[in-house]
């Protein structure tokens, strides 16, 4: 009986084994596939169409882009602070106001919750944001345009916190640091942030993300070049190489292919920008595994 219970087991791994094999592959297979057309001579890209190994190897593309290195150098590191400084305010904004949410102590919890749920379901739309940004805040052309508008304070994250709050927090652990003396302070400190490790480390990732691959803020509150994020930056590096060749074609002027790799641009423009999250996100994932077992554990 035990033989054939550890044989339906070792079956049963080795189809699931298989199935997510098959899954991964599927969700590599299109990083592949721009890898190998960044990595492709551009004529051979047109003549030939997008194939997973490059039917002619070329580093146009990238040494295109490296000729703008000082430029993209520059809205990396803007891309960094505004990804990492944005986040981490972000997330402490959000567990210290789900906090107070999460507490049935607190009397106006349901105001409070109903008024951010609210914001998820109706805002004033982007000319009245804009207005109330420049306007009022006058945070344009500076960099904290990338940080504060859209990505910083979620409804949504606050909600989820707060429901995990709720939810994997026993009450009982709460009332038993009260009996000890703590303050709300201490208790959000000790008990709450150490016991929430998977859902904050789940909205750092949201945030982070949502901040790394923006490029709406720049577009409605940035004009000066120096400001600009890498999103925005490989963007005008993209439309300065098809402006240019549509200039060169409308003038008869005989383009080289090579020299405005205008496909393979692309391809290595997507590359760039999904560099840094490919690198980071193993990392983050291993985070937040070891953070769901703790919780589990604690909870």
């Amino acid at each position: 009986m035990k033989n054939k219970k550890r044989g339906n087991e070792k079956v049963f791994f080795i189809v699931a084994g298989v199935i997510v094999a098959l899954f991964a592959l599927f969700c590599f297979m299109p990083i592949l596939l721009v890898i190998s057309a960044s990595l492709t001579d551009e004529q051979a890209l047109i003549a030939d169409g997008y194939r997973f190994l490059p039917s002619k190897f070329s580093f146009d593309a990238y040494t295109y882009l490296w000729r703008q290195h000082l430029m993209i150098g520059r809205a990396y590191g803007i891309s960094l602070f505004v990804s990492f400084f944005g986040t981490a305010l972000g997330v402490a904004i959000t567990i210290l106001a789900s906090y107070p949410l999460s507490r049935t102590s607190f009397r106006w919890r349901n105001l409070f919750t109903f008024i951010i749920f609210f914001t998820m379901l109706f805002n004033g739309g982007v000319v009245s944001s804009y207005m109330v940004w420049t306007r009022i805040f006058h945070i344009k052309n500076t960099i904290w345009a990338l940080v504060f508008p859209n990505y910083l304070v979620g409804a949504f994250n606050i909600i989820l916190v707060k429901n995990y709050y709720q939810n994997n927090i026993p009450a009982a652990l709460v009332e038993a640091a009260k009996l000890d003396g703590a303050t709300e302070f201490q208790i959000f400190r000790k008990v709450m942030v150490p016991l929430s490790k998977p859902v904050i480390v789940t909205i750092t990732m949201f945030s982070g993300l949502a901040y790394w691959n923006d490029w709406t803020n720049g577009l409605y509150y940035i004009n000066k070049k120096e400001l600009f994020s890498v999103q925005l930056m490989l963007n005008e590096i993209q439309q300065n190489v098809m402006l240019l060749r549509t200039a060169n074609e409308r003038m008869g002027i005989a383009v080289n292919q090579a020299d405005i790799p205008s496909n393979g641009v692309r391809m290595a423009i997507a590359i760039i920008a999904l560099l840094p999250i490919m690198i980071i996100f193993p990392i983050i994932q291993k985070e937040l595994i070891k953070g769901v077992v703790i919780g589990a554990v604690k909870g």
